[in-house]
């Protein structure tokens, strides 16, 4: 039965949180505190914790930055994913992409879909691999971070969940999984 094995070892990960908003500041930024609470109380190292406007280039440049450092396992990002104007990171995150996690958006659809209805629709949310590292890409609202975290990342994310976690694709750690 999937779920979290308490008898096997936590192995923490190192995630940096990029928030894209035009409007906040770290001190107004709530879904990016919420993420960085969440994934330090799960026992994660919060190593970075940026934000950038919603703009291509600045939104790459700074996946880029990380994806290429060693020290990044995951990069979780908040906002930019709906249908206004300025929402452009699926456009900025999707053409870096090694490769796309198409569940990520299915599950993360699901677990919304239990707190905000049908509007979950309105989220453009994305997962996928740059090198070595994992980017997941959240709608920038604390409800849709809460979602995001609590029923999908706090789970995959945790290397004694079996069968398996993502934990175990990350070169450092892929005895993980065996």
């Amino acid at each position: 039965m999937p779920g979290i094995d308490k008898n096997l070892t936590f192995h923490p990960l190192n995630i940096a949180i990029l928030t894209i908003s035009d409007t906040r500041t770290l001190e107004t930024d709530a879904s990016g505190a919420l993420l960085a609470k969440r994934l330090q109380a799960a026992g994660h190292q919060l190593e970075d914790r940026q934000i950038v406007r919603d703009d291509i280039p600045a939104i790459r440049h700074q996946v880029k930055l990380w994806a290429e450092d060693e020290r990044v396992d995951v990069i979780l990002s908040t906002g930019g994913t709906g249908f206004m104007e300025r929402d452009l990171t699926p456009e900025a995150v999707r053409p870096m992409l090694d490769r796309e996690m198409d569940g990520f958006a299915v599950l993360f659809h699901l677990a919304s879909q239990q707190t905000v209805g049908i509007s979950t629709l309105q989220s453009r949310a994305l997962a996928g691999q740059i090198g070595n590292s994992f980017i997941f890409c959240l709608p920038g609202s604390p409800g849709a971070c809460s979602d995001g975290w609590d029923m999908v990342l706090a789970l995959e994310l945790d290397s004694r969940h079996r069968p398996c976690s993502l934990a175990g694709v990350i070169p450092r750690l892929m005895h993980v999984c065996v």
